[in-house]
């Protein structure tokens, strides 16, 4: 009944005839879904390689990545089209159709030069914090610019569709809900375990989340992390006893098991269990409650809920891509796919909602390893940058506070002091630039008079141009030789545009969802367009990717 006027209408247009320019009758063309979806699901996982789906197939079981892959529609050489690739940044431009250069989302944290210090993606002072007493949590989608497919399902169900997004990490959570959600929940680990929210949504827990936190199911996951299967078997992944591991303190080495009760309080609490894949399992848990709690595709009306798995990246981090960590982690997280498939199938339908899953971002594997192995990487050391840059200029014009800040790869000028300098913005950009390229592992650089007077269509000058804002982003960018990383020697990360970071896994399945693969490069700001298209809503504000018709069925 609540979408009775829609059905009504999409009845009316798919029998109207169709004439070609000649008059003749042709066959019918729907341009949408008759029979929309109940829940469209959007699954990120945090830090996921492309090649995991590959590395690790063989140890999959059939409910969970296989499922997705052998009954769904796989896009094989999907990357990411701009940087940095980080979380933040990632799970706004998965869903919002678009890349930082619209939706303003830069990185996960960015300084901001009008308020003269670094801010947080998802930070925001003037909300109150429900369900925790800490001043930390306190959240909302404030600072993103544009509107996400699940805030253009809200507008156009006249706001009876729901938007939910769940994850450990709040950013992950509330980016990828949109502005205009129901409800966005992420962990509080440390002392309290719990999941929590903002005023931003609500002004108390719904009774389903407290009913949850109170069951302490938390407390279930502080037990022994073994590996799942005999770690012989685990040919894909190095040696577990690896020099390029950190692991936890209160152990002396980073190898299984670990006793995650005893390591708990020398490890921030709870915050213990984001670091192993039992977060993804709590993760799942808590997905699967919301449905119910939520009353999540029950009815004609479209909803939209997002869920963020964090842990893999906390583990990625941790551990490296190469560890054996890493392998038990995803196929822990098969298992919990399973499990969240076949609660979508008892209370939505099998067949009546529509998933995808991507990533936020790879991984690059850990530059001592490949230095082991001869592959060029290194590590690049930026805790002096800023005092260096500073005394460059200083010496060039002869001038003090030229320069306000180095942050993210990125130089930011004080304009007020070169307003009374009487130097050319362009002509410090140059020299600053100059001075950069001559750095070791430092391999290219880009000033802000170039990202705004030249339009790049390929290499690392356009992902850098996709992610550059003009209002938020600095005045030169660098970037690092390729496997060369400001990081620690131990544990993986990333950010760069290079293929270990941009290529990611996008499996789409479900209502609607052809069975395939392609080849075809896809980007991640394609998948935002493809579903407000298969529902026949509006896209993103922003939205600049494109659909990807060979993925979907009209029915």
């Amino acid at each position: 009944m609540k979408q009775l006027l829609f059905t009504i209408l999409c009845t009316l247009y798919v029998s109207l005839p169709v004439f070609s320019q000649t008059g003749n009758k042709i066959k019918k063309q729907i341009p949408f879904m008759t029979e929309a979806p109940k829940l469209v699901v959007g699954i990120v996982v945090d830090q996921m390689r492309y090649d995991y789906l590959t590395r690790f197939y063989s140890q999959f079981g059939e409910g969970g990545f296989k499922r997705l892959m052998n009954d769904g529609f796989q896009c094989a050489n999907n990357h990411f089209n701009y940087i940095p690739t980080y979380t933040g940044p990632g799970h706004a431009s998965v869903f919002t159709g678009t890349t930082p250069q619209n939706h303003g989302i830069i990185s996960n944290y960015w300084y901001n030069k009008f308020e003269k210090q670094q801010v947080y993606c998802a930070g925001d002072p003037s909300v109150a914090v429900i369900g925790s007493d800490s001043e930390a949590e306190k959240m909302s989608p404030h600072r993103m610019k544009t509107t996400t497919f699940a805030d253009q399902n809200r507008l156009h169900t006249q706001m009876r569709g729901k938007s939910v997004g769940i994850a450990i990490k709040d950013r992950g959570a509330i980016l990828p809900a949109g502005h205009a959600a129901n409800a966005a929940y992420w962990f509080r680990g440390k002392e309290e375990g719990n999941w929590i929210t903002t005023s931003y949504y609500l002004n108390k827990l719904p009774k389903w989340v407290s009913n949850f936190n109170t069951s302490r199911k938390v407390d279930t996951y502080l037990k022994t992390w073994n590996s799942l299967y005999d770690l012989k078997t685990y040919i894909q992944s190095g040696p577990d006893d690896s020099p390029y591991e950190n692991g936890y303190k209160g152990k002396n080495k980073p190898t299984f098991p670990y006793d995650l009760a005893k390591l708990k309080d020398e490890n921030e609490g709870y915050d213990i269990i984001k670091y192993t894949p039992y977060g993804n399992s709590l993760t799942a848990d808590f997905a699967i409650a919301a449905l119910k709690g939520e009353d999540l595709g029950t009815d004609a009306i479209t909803d939209v809920l997002t869920v963020s798995f964090s842990s893999t990246d906390y583990v990625g981090h941790n551990f490296g891509v190469n560890s054996k960590e890493i392998q038990d982690t995803y196929l822990r997280l098969d298992k919990d796919l399973g499990r969240l498939l076949n609660a979508l199938d008892k209370q939505v339908g099998k067949g009546k909602y529509t998933l995808f899953l991507t990533a936020d971002h790879g991984a690059v594997h850990v530059p001592g390893y490949l230095k082991s192995q001869k592959i060029p990487a290194g590590y690049f050391n930026a805790d002096s940058l800023k005092t260096d840059i500073v005394n460059f200029t200083k010496q060039k014009f002869g001038l003090d506070n030229l320069i306000e800040e180095v942050d993210n790869d990125q130089v930011f000028f004080d304009y007020d002091r070169i307003a009374t300098s009487n130097i050319a913005t362009t002509t410090i950009e140059d020299a600053i630039a100059e001075f950069l390229l001559k750095k070791d592992k430092i391999n290219k650089v880009f000033t802000r008079s170039q990202l705004e007077s030249t339009e790049y269509v390929n290499g690392i000058a356009s992902l850098i141009q996709n992610g550059y804002h003009q209002k938020r982003s600095g005045d030169v960018i660098f970037v690092m030789d390729p496997a060369t990383i400001a990081y620690p020697t131990k544990g993986s990360t990333h950010g760069s545009g290079l293929n270990y970071d941009t290529h990611v896994p996008l499996l789409f399945y479900g209502k609607g969802i052809n069975k395939g693969k392609t080849y075809k490069k896809t980007h991640i700001i394609d998948i935002a367009p493809t579903i407000s298209a298969m529902l026949g809503i509006a896209f993103p504000s922003g939205a600049t990717g494109y659909v990807l018709p060979f993925v979907f069925t009209i029915e």
